[in-house]
This record gives C-alpha cells, sequence and structure tokens, in this order.
C-alpha cells in the first residue's frame, strides 16, 4: 500500500535559514529508520543552494517520525543536504557540524534544552494586536488565561498535540511576554537530536499555522519599541555539570573570552543588536555576564542549581531565528574543551 513520505531539509534563505519540504509518494512497506529510505534531491537554483547551470542538490535521510497531520502511515523524513560531486555535506548543512562535534566530545554526555520563542502574525502585524494599533503593555500576556490577554492557544494545542504524535522530545508550552507570542521547548536532547527535533517542530509549527492563515515569525525582534524581543534560550549540561558545580562555573566562564563571545554571537541568529539591547530581560550584546538567577544577565545559573549545587547554564543570548545545529555546535565545543 502507497503511503506519503515528507522530505524535509534545511535552505540556503539569508540571513535566517528556513524550512522546505516535498512529498515522495513510497510503494511498499513502511519505513521508520532513514538508512532503509533513498537519497532524493531537489533544484538548489530555487532555495539559494545552487546555480542554474549546476543546480541538483542531493537529499539524505537523517531522521524519521510520524506525520501527525496526515496521519496513517505517512511520515515527516528531515534531510542532511550534500553535494552530488561526492556526496559531502553541503555548505548550508550546518547538520555535519554538530554530528562531528558530538563525535568528539561524546564522554561528556552534552545535554540541551532548548525554548523557541515565536510570534504568530496576521496581516503583517502580532496576532491580538489591534490593527495597525497597540494593546496594553506588556505584564498580564506571559502564561495568561482569558481571551483578553490570549490568541491562538487552538494552533498552540494542536502543534504541541502535533509533536507529542510525532514523538518528538516537546517539553511544553507556554503564552510569553508580548501578546501573540508563544514558546515550546523540546529536551534535553543530545548536541544532534536536539537540532533534528526542533527543526521538525518548527516544520509542524509552520505546517499547522498554514490552516489557520496565519504566519509564524521567529524574527528577533518583530516589533520594536518597548516589547520583548524573541529568542530561544538555550539551557546545557555536561556529565560534569550535572554533579559538579565547580563545572558549572567553568562553563559560565568558558562563555565570556573575547573570542568566544565573537565567534558565538555571529553564529546566535540575525538581529542579535535589535534584541540584545541590556532592556527586556537581555544584557547587551557587547557584555557577557552570568549570575545566579539573572535573566538580566548573558547566562543565567538557576536558582536550584545554585541550591542543588549542581545542575545546567542557560545562555540567553540565542535568538529565536538562530540555527539549533549551529547554537549547539558552538557550545558543546566551547564547554566541553574547557571542562
Amino acid at each position: 500500500m502507497a503511503y506519503r513520505a515528507e522530505y524535509i531539509w534545511i535552505d540556503g534563505t539569508e540571513p535566517t535559514a528556513e524550512v522546505r519540504s516535498k512529498t515522495k509518494i513510497i510503494d511498499g512497506p513502511v519505513v521508520k529508520t532513514p538508512a532503509k529510505l533513498s537519497i532524493w534531491g531537489f533544484d538548489g537554483s530555487s532555495t539559494n543552494q545552487a546555480t542554474g547551470d549546476n543546480s541538483d542538490v542531493v537529499l539524505k535521510p537523517v531522521f524519521v517520525c510520524p506525520d501527525p497531520i496526515r496521519g496513517g502511515d505517512n511520515i515527516l523524513v528531515l534531510c542532511e543536504t550534500l553535494l552530488t560531486e561526492d556526496l559531502s555535506p553541503h555548505p548550508t548543512n550546518t547538520r555535519a557540524a554538530a554530528v562531528a562535534a558530538l563525535k568528539k566530545h561524546k564522554k561528556h554526555e552534552p545535554w540541551f534544552g532548548l525554548e523557541q520563542e515565536y510570534t504568530l502574525m496576521k496581516g503583517g502585524w502580532p496576532y491580538g494586536f489591534p490593527t495597525q494599533g497597540f494593546p496594553g503593555p506588556q505584564g498580564p500576556y506571559y502564561c495568561g488565561v482569558g481571551a483578553v490577554k490570549i490568541v491562538g492557544r487552538e494552533l498552540v494545542e494542536r502543534h504541541t498535540t502535533a509533536c507529542m504524535e510525532a514523538g518528538l522530545k516537546i517539553a511544553g508550552t507556554n503564552a510569553e511576554v508580548m501578546p501573540g507570542q508563544w514558546e515550546f521547548q523540546i529536551g534535553p536532547a543530545d548536541t544532534v537530536e536536539v537540532g533534528d527535533h526542533l527543526w521538525m517542530a518548527r516544520y509542524l509549527l509552520y505546517r499547522i499555522a498554514e490552516e489557520y492563515g496565519v504566519e509564524v515569525s521567529i524574527e528577533a525582534k518583530p516589533m520594536k519599541g518597548d516589547w520583548n524581543g524573541a529568542g530561544m534560550h538555550t539551557n546545557f549540561s555536561t556529565k560534569k555539570m550535572r554533579s559538579n558545580y565547580d563545572a558549572i562555573e567553568t562553563a559560565a566562564k568558558s562563555l565570556g573570552g573575547k573570542a568566544k563571545i565573537k565567534e558565538h554571537l555571529a553564529g546566535y541568529g540575525q538581529g542579535i543588536e535589535d534584541r540584545l539591547t541590556g532592556d527586556h530581560e537581555t544584557q547587551r550584546f557587547d557584555k557577557y555576564s552570568y549570575g545566579v538567577s539573572d535573566r538580566g544577565a548573558s547566562v543565567r545559573i538557576p536558582w536550584q542549581v545554585h541550591q542543588d549545587q549542581k545542575g545546567y547554564i542557560e545562555d540567553r543570548r540565542p535568538n529565536a531565528n538562530a540555527d539549533p545545529y549551529v547554537v549547539a555546535t558552538l557550545i558543546t565545543n566551547t564547554v566541553c574543551e574547557a571542562l
């Protein structure tokens, strides 16, 4: 019996990569492992990944899960992009570096939890804002309840259910500080898996939002002025950090070296300067600090971690539009090399 496999990949759009997908009809037994699926291809000249005179780019399946939207035997297939010449990673294939980082530092057992914020948009304006106008100031919307404070909950609930049915490591959801802004969390997962699950969760969010005629924005500062930006706060730990507070301090300090600050911010998404202003629960992009329970710091050590003298740190700098593979690779390499 035939079924559909939705091949999904990350394109070369600049400055922020986007999700693309195409459908393959498979007539045969249902495949549940990527190694048993055939490679495929696409026109890279239409995705900023090739030129017209050498346009083919290869899709290599790397992660498979049930398709919760179509249901039945249909599957979602996340792919890496490869070059046709030698099947090496395409320059836009950021997953390959995450695989290398995990292999190099596997003994440290890196774990991530990503907090993906996003803004629902309607007609170019945040969903829930009066048309070309503004609601009351921030305060009642974060984790709010009630029609005056909250819009889009039905969409969010459908997305959460879809992620659960797909077997993704979704850990929770909540309404955020700005009206129309929401968050979901993925993890705990390792350096590669957290990116796989986050990108697949983004795909499901975009796909479900289509049915509501709503656009999902992961822009870092969708509304200028006195409104919170949208981040992808990144929680991280290693085996040592989960048992030793000295390792927590070492990890936090390792991210603050001058060269490391520059390297990390370059990989933390578009619009860093707009979002990391020093206001709205951020440290300035050109400064680095860490502290216990400090949401105005670059890196927060949760209060409970300080109490327990073990646990994890939260890098609050990555933008909502950051590539999770890039963020996970940077943090894995920097912290594990320091430990």
